[in-house]
C-alpha cells in the first residue's frame, strides 16, 4: 500500500499554529499548575504535564539496557543516559593538541 499525505493549505497551517505562536510572542501563559503554592504557568500543555512530573516523582522513560534501572521524567534527560552505555562521546574540546571528548554538554 501507497502512504498518503495530506496536502494543507497557508491558511490551515496558519490556523493551526497561530494560537501556540501567539502565546509565544505575548507571553499568554494559559496553563497553570494546581499544586498547592506552586506559581508555574506555561503556554503550551505539554510543557505544564514535563512539570507536573516534579511534583508526582513520575519517570515515565526508562533505559532498555540490561541491568540498567535508570529512570527519567524527560525524553531528553534519557536520551542524555543512553549515550553512557554506547560509549558515543560526540563532544569534544576543540583547544588544538587536547583529545578530551565527553558524552555530554555540561
Amino acid at each position: 500500500t501507497r502512504a498518503t499525505s495530506r496536502t494543507v493549505s497557508t491558511g490551515q497551517l496558519r490556523q493551526a499554529t497561530s494560537s501556540s505562536k501567539r502565546r509565544t510572542h505575548s507571553g499568554e501563559q494559559p496553563y497553570a499548575c494546581d499544586e498547592p503554592d506552586c506559581k508555574y504557568r506555561a503556554a503550551r500543555a505539554s510543557h505544564l504535564e514535563q512539570h507536573k512530573r516534579k511534583h508526582s516523582g513520575e519517570q515515565p522513560y526508562a533505559c532498555d539496557e540490561p541491568d540498567c534501572e535508570y529512570r527519567a521524567a524527560q525524553a531528553s534527560d534519557l536520551e542524555r543516559h543512553k549515550r553512557t552505555h554506547g560509549g558515543k562521546r560526540p563532544y569534544a574540546c576543540d583547544e588544538p593538541g587536547c583529545e578530551y571528548s565527553t558524552a555530554n554538554v555540561s
